[in-house]
Formats: structure tokens, C-alpha cells, sequence
């Protein structure tokens, strides 16, 4: 599989939709280039860190220098889904937020327990799971979100700060809440009619002319290309840029990648994965929002992985029990999953790696802020054992650490991530560096081989306790 696609887009801003879906940086939208991020699906648990898997956390030599990481062989006692902790077992293939796991409460492996510290937190993991009983808190915030959804004008101010301690799972909320939060949904609750029905009908629009190969003359994606949109003497193998065949066989290759990253999202949830015509359906909304969106975005396209962040939107608002809601997931989650990633966009633009809004500064800027909350800790990585975080924080950043957790502490993770007012990116890096602080003494006592294994498979921790930790960085 190749690991990048070398085609710079000619023409990010010639499509009569481009505007409208806000979709690219104006100050980039010339230069951008396409990419792919390739990451560890689903690995043996007795697998070896090969090369390959090497190149799959780091992607390529050019994007960090020549570095890599050594051969780390992953513990033999401890599963790796895709991203689904080991307290599920292996055996099971169950909706994380279906209750049919049972109080699956996080327990906090990490060096500072919770103690009191956690009082003023997020909810914990066990309240996203429909068969643990709320907590009297849970009750409390769910009753006072809903007070703050039945205004006429919301006041997003006291919805964020609601939202940030964690949104509790019942009712819709979150699919509402987060609709919101990303600016899909206005304020003022009088327009969300109007609102709703012009992007919906918008979305059907992209999808009638998008999902149709424009050098297919209107016939099915894999069709054939047509001879009278073929000049005279082009040739099959050509490189050109402009060359209608080069064109081809690039958006081919996207969508046959997508088709695979789509199969194996989250194998290990019934909702995504399975011979059902639900399951079927969901993944063909999947397939049908990634093709849309590289059509509308040829600087950027499809970047291996995005997938996995469509996925936890999808999920919320197909199961929003509002049923006109269910009805447009598949819209509503388009223009979600454009707003979510626009405060991203720059960590997946290869044009960009070197530059002062690149993945390469972002990981930088979580190195600076280790540094600044625990010199002795930021030390002992990258000084002592050499511990390089592009070997661990590239893909957390860029996953949004959903393959960091189970699925239902992502959604509280982000519930944080939306409603932090300082913006996703800055308490991305956050939660990022408590998750460093949170695990320290077991990292000032490891060596290079030992960090490495921890910290590219993080251990099950109280997300509650985490996002307490991040806060506290926020404050000081």
C-alpha cells in the first residue's frame, strides 16, 4: 500500500461548491497536497512493532527526518482492538453504548489516583453505559442541559460549560449538544427548521453530483471513462498533473481506500461492522460522507484515519431518538465531521509538516507544554530514554485519541474537546500532555523500550481524573 499520494491539486477552488461547504484554508487552499495517514488497525496481540507497523504510527521518514522507532514487540497478555479496551473481551462484538457490557467503569491504573481531585470532574466512564445507573450528578446536568436546549436563544456560554463536565448519555442530548458546539445548529432555536432543512437539501445536492465519476459521463462510480473526454494522444501511463487519466487512477486508488478503512471501522461494535443491512447501511453513509468530502477537498482528499473520526459523529446522531434526526444523520454528520476537522485541517496537509501550523509544530507545542508542567518528565523522554514524541503523539493528535480509549470515554473526551472555548486543538494537546503526567512515575522508571510500549498503547485510566488533570493545566 502506498503510504502518500505525490499529486498536487490544480484545482481546490474551481468547484462551484467549494464555498459553500467552508471546507478549505483560503491562505493554503493553492498550495495544499494530498496525503495518507496510515495507522494500526487491528494488530495481534502477539504481534512484533515491525517496520511497517513503524511506518503506520510515523508514516513516512520524510514527514519526521530519517527517525523511527526500534522493533517493540506489544505484550502478549494484552489484546489491541481497534479501539476498544481490553476489559471487552476478545469474543465480544457489542454496541459500546447499548448497556450490554455492564458497569464497565474505567479504573485508574495511573500513578495519581483519583482521590478527591476528581470531585470536580467529568462524569465517569460507567455513565455512558446504559447499564450503570446514573449518578445524582449525571441527573442534575442532564436536567440542567435541557433547561439551557429549551430557550428560545441558547446561551452557548453556559452550554459549553455544562457540556465540558461531560454530557450525559440519554435523550438526544448529545447529538443536539454537539450540533451545537460545532456550529451545525444556531443559537437562536427559532432557525433550526430553515437551518436543517437548507444544509440537508445541500448535502442531497453535493451527494446527486459528487457521488456520480464526472469523466464517467454520469454512469456508476466504476464505470468506464469516456473516449470523447480522452484527447488525442494521451497516454495511460502519463504523470501529468493535468493528464485525465493520472486523475483517474488517483481518485481510484482514494476510493478503494476508502472502501477498506470503512470495512474495518470499529469491527468490534454491531453498529458499524457485521453482515446486516443496519451495518450495511451505516458503512455505505460512511463510504458516501469520505467520497463527498475528498471530492470537495482535492488539497487534501481522503487522509487514511479520517475515518475513524467520522465514526463516533455518525454514531451519536443515528441514534438520536428523534426519528426525522436518524432520517439525515448521514447530513447532518457531513457538515459536523467539515466543522469538527477545520480546527485540524493544517495536521493533514503534507505542504504544511514544516511549517509554523503543521503536525510536526503541533507535536512540538505538546513537547513546550510537557516541558513547562513537568520539566523532570519531559526530560527524562526525550533527553534520557530518547523517547520521541512523534513516535506516540502523532497519532493521538491526529485520531482525536480515538484509538487511545474505548469508545464510549472518546465521546466524553470529546464533549471536552467541542466545548472547550480555547478550541479543540489547544485542549487536544491538553488532555494529550495529563496523559503523559497522568502515567509519569511508570515512565521516569522505564527505559526507551518500556515508554515506547506504553505509551503507543495506553493503559485503561478514570477519564474523569484525566480531563481533571487537563483542566488544572488549562488553569494555571
Amino acid at each position: 500500500m502506498k503510504s502518500w499520494f505525490h499529486t498536487r491539486a490544480t484545482h481546490v477552488t474551481d468547484h462551484p461548491t467549494l464555498q459553500a461547504a467552508k471546507l478549505l484554508h483560503p491562505k493554503h487552499a493553492h498550495t495544499l497536497e494530498t496525503r495518507t495517514l496510515i495507522l494500526p488497525l487491528v494488530l495481534s496481540s502477539t504481534a512484533s512493532f515491525s517496520a511497517t507497523d513503524t511506518a503506520r504510527c510515523c508514516r513516512d521518514h520524510r514527514a519526521f527526518g530519517s527517525e523511527s522507532p526500534p522493533a517493540v514487540e506489544r505484550p502478549s497478555e494484552t489484546p489491541v482492538f481497534s479501539s476498544v479496551h481490553a476489559h471487552a473481551t476478545k469474543a465480544e462484538t457489542r454496541d459500546p453504548l447499548s448497556g450490554t457490557y455492564g458497569n464497565n467503569a474505567s479504573v485508574c491504573n495511573s500513578d495519581e489516583e483519583n482521590g478527591g481531585s476528581s470531585a470536580n470532574s467529568t462524569a465517569s466512564a460507567a455513565g455512558a453505559f446504559g447499564a450503570a445507573p446514573p449518578a445524582v450528578e449525571d441527573i442534575s446536568r442532564q436536567a440542567q442541559i435541557l433547561q439551557e436546549l429549551s430557550r428560545k436563544v441558547i446561551n452557548m456560554g453556559e452550554l459549553r460549560r455544562l457540556a465540558s463536565q461531560g454530557i450525559p448519555d440519554g435523550a438526544g442530548i448529545r447529538a443536539t449538544v454537539w450540533k451545537l458546539l460545532l456550529g451545525y445548529l444556531p443559537a437562536d432555536r427559532s432557525l433550526w427548521p430553515s437551518e436543517l432543512a437548507k444544509k440537508r437539501s445541500q448535502y442531497k445536492s453535493f451527494k446527486e453530483e459528487l457521488l456520480m465519476n464526472p469523466w464517467f459521463d454520469k454512469t456508476p462510480l466504476r464505470g468506464f471513462l469516456s473516449r470523447s473526454e480522452i484527447s488525442h494522444g494521451e497516454h495511460p501511463l502519463s504523470l501529468g498533473k493535468s493528464s485525465i487519466w493520472n486523475q483517474f487512477f488517483q481518485e481510484t486508488e482514494i476510493m478503494e481506500q476508502i472502501d477498506r478503512d470503512v470495512m474495518r471501522t470499529h469491527p468490534d461494535i454491531h453498529f458499524f461492522s457485521g453482515d446486516s443491512t443496519f451495518a450495511k447501511s451505516n458503512q455505505e453513509a460512511l463510504r458516501n460522507i469520505l467520497i463527498v468530502f475528498a471530492k470537495l477537498n482535492p488539497g487534501i482528499r481522503y487522509v487514511q484515519g479520517m475515518n475513524e473520526i467520522l465514526a463516533p459523529l455518525f454514531y451519536i446522531f443515528k441514534n438520536d431518538p428523534n426519528e426525522e434526526n436518524a432520517a439525515f444523520a448521514e447530513a447532518d454528520t457531513f457538515f459536523c465531521f467539515v466543522e469538527l476537522l477545520s480546527g485540524f485541517r493544517d495536521n493533514f496537509v503534507q505542504q504544511l509538516d514544516n511549517s509554523v501550523v503543521g503536525i510536526r509544530a503541533t507535536i512540538t507545542r505538546l513537547s513546550m507544554l510537557l516541558k513547562e508542567h513537568d520539566e523532570e518528565l519531559w526530560r527524562h523522554l526525550e533527553m534520557t530514554t530518547k523517547v520521541n514524541p512523534q513516535f506516540y503523539a502523532f497519532r493521538w493528535i491526529t485520531l482525536l485519541l480515538t484509538q487511545e480509549f474505548n469508545f464510549a470515554d472518546s465521546l466524553i473526551i470529546w464533549d471536552t474537546l467541542m466545548s472547550d472555548p480555547d478550541g479543540p486543538q489547544e485542549t487536544l494537546l491538553r488532555v494529550c500532555c495529563a496523559m503523559l503526567v497522568i502515567v509519569r512515575k511508570r515512565l521516569l522508571a522505564g527505559d526507551f523500550t518500556s515508554n515506547l510500549k506504553l505509551l503507543q498503547n495506553y493503559p485503561p485510566t478514570n477519564i474523569s481524573h484525566l480531563l481533571y488533570v487537563a483542566n488544572k493545566m488549562r488553569l494555571r
